[in-house]
């Protein structure tokens, strides 16, 4: 069955890359993808699924779903489709979509042999607000027993780790008066947010390795004469592991509220992002992909281990389910991501034909969980 799933895969090329071209063609931001929902549920309906929009409170986020009459696990492919500002697809996310879409309809006779039930699910916002940290909270991976994403990438890079992350702002308040007439009578709430910054360079230095501070300076006051009143900066926190995270965000707040004393301002401290958990891949979840890499085609020692500095929404879905997001190569390996050049890749046939070699393997993979009930209990450690 495995060799129809690929035949089905390949039958199927050409309108799915048509799919993919044509959200390439139409980039939106997060929470914007309009264009690109529209398409692929119109197309993944068409192949017999059923539709749910407005999952989790979000607008462009969706779930398709094919159940069989028979009892059986429920695997889940996920899709992204958000581009990015100015530079459109650079990231590459308009196969994301297409891959767990054309991933799960190549399936669906697998689901009907063996039961089961197969979702893709549609998460947006992945570059900035982080749809599926919503989807994980409204509890929609609470009945799914495995989730599967691909990336397309420069390499073929296994499914390996993300580093957990907070966006933390920060908004000092002080007292307004003029620069040069009056400024013993003013509070200088940027004097706190400089004082702040500097001593968040210096934390840097007792920090584990893996731990990355990095922020800007978002409103530093309105005009040079003015002591500014209300001073913000808006910085990402992270580290290999969300318990130290916590750690490092309690040291990053003390930081604030000491420039805060110091300068007799006032400070509030809010998330002007979602929260992104770790990645955890699972690992033998891992190694059926990588097999089933391999067995089309791909060989071993064109796949890279990956320890990841960035981070991802799929760490909050892989704390409450068993998940990988591995990474295919659609490029020359010393094209960089959020480049041109990588855009322009990923709205290619020749990119596409590349991403194909990820999606009949997370397809094969699906179909080992789906068929044999060991795999199963194997990767969720029953």
């Amino acid at each position: 069955m495995k060799d129809k799933i690929i035949e089905i895969i390949d039958c199927k090329r050409d309108e799915y890359y048509s799919l993919s071209r044509y959200i390439w063609e139409n980039p939106e931001l997060g929470n914007k993808e309009y264009k690109a929902v529209e398409a692929l549920t119109k197309k993944i309906a068409s192949e017999g699924f059923e539709i749910e929009k407005n999952v989790a409170n979000l607008e462009t986020g969706f779930i398709a779903s094919y159940k069989s009459d028979k009892d059986g696990p429920t695997i889940a492919f996920l899709g992204e489709y958000d581009a990015l500002p100015q530079l459109g697809h650079g990231c590459g996310h308009n196969m994301i979509g297409v891959a767990a879409a054309l991933s799960a309809v190549s399936l669906k006779e697998v689901v009907d042999t063996f039961g089961g039930r197969i979702l893709v699910i549609g998460t947006p916002a992945e570059e900035t607000y982080g749809g599926k940290v919503k989807m994980v909270e409204a509890g929609i991976f609470n009945y799914v027993d495995a989730a599967l994403m691909i990336h397309p990438s420069r390499d073929y890079i296994s499914s390996g780790t993300s580093l957990a992350m907070e966006a933390l702002q920060f908004d000092f308040y002080g007292k307004p008066a003029h620069g040069a007439a009056s400024p013993h009578k003013g509070v200088n709430a940027l004097d706190a947010l400089v004082n702040f910054y500097v001593a968040v360079s210096t934390l840097r230095q007792q920090l584990t390795s893996d731990v990355r501070i990095h922020g800007i300076i978002s409103k530093g006051g309105d005009a040079a004469n003015i002591i500014p009143d209300h001073t913000q900066g808006q910085f990402y926190i992270r580290a290999m592991k969300k318990e130290y995270l916590q750690e490092v965000i309690e040291k990053v707040k003390k930081c604030a509220e000491g420039a805060a004393l110091m300068t007799g301002c006032t400070l509030e401290i809010s998330n002007y992002e979602e929260t992104y958990d770790n990645l955890i891949t699972n690992q033998l979840l891992s190694q059926l992909y990588t097999e089933n890499l391999m067995a089309v085609g791909i060989t071993i020692d064109q796949i890279q281990e990956k320890t990841s500095h960035g981070s991802s929404d799929i760490g909050n879905v892989s704390q409450v389910v068993p998940a990988i997001h591995p990474y295919t190569k659609i490029c020359a390996s010393d094209i960089a991501g959020h480049t041109k050049e990588f855009r322009d890749a990923a709205g290619s046939e020749e990119g596409f034909d590349q991403m194909l070699y990820g999606i009949k393997a997370m397809a094969l993979t699906g179909f080992d969980l789906l068929s044999d009930e060991e795999n199963l209990k194997k990767v969720k450690g029953t």
